[in-house]
């Protein structure tokens, strides 16, 4: 994360929009994360987040359909309020080949849901682990993200 960025993971809505404000007037940008799918909808729909970090990891997928915490609705949302999709880096790079091989896949479906809707992803890695932009933008066409969309990858 860089300096200016702030990651807000509070799961209660009122502290929340506290928060928000509160590093708005300190002029960071706000990166929100949450296990809560519910929640995370309420967030890009009401708060003035820059963007909505989804995490992959410890998800039970369906019978026909992965979980992967983004939906239609979640993206009609996000594209009027102008949030990007974040992608957690750590969690593909920490997982195991099993729990990684099924974090791809739902990252793919994230993928295809945010290219239908054209918004924006972006790796983000809470944990300082700085990757070169041209390896971000390279697993990027990999999983299947448009080329406008790896552009403004960095």
């Amino acid at each position: 994360m860089k300096q200016n960025q702030i990651l807000l993971t509070e799961t209660n809505f009122s502290k929340l929009k506290d928060k928000i404000k509160k590093a708005k007037s300190e002029g960071k940008t706000i990166i929100y994360s949450s296990k809560d799918d519910e929640l995370n909808r309420k967030v890009i729909e009401k708060l003035p987040i820059h963007a909505l970090l989804i995490s992959q990891a410890n998800r039970k997928d369906f019978q026909k359909q992965r979980d992967s915490g983004f939906n239609q609705v979640m993206a009609k949302a996000a594209k009027k309020n102008n949030v990007i999709i974040g992608i957690n880096l750590d969690e593909i790079i920490e997982a195991d080949k099993k729990e990684k091989a099924e974090i791809l896949a739902r990252i793919k479906q994230n993928i295809k849901l945010c290219n239908k809707n054209r918004l924006n992803m972006e790796f983000i890695s809470p944990k300082e682990n700085e990757r070169d932009s041209h390896d971000l933008k390279s697993l990027g066409l990999i999983l299947g993200m448009p080329t406008w969309m790896t552009r403004e990858l960095h």
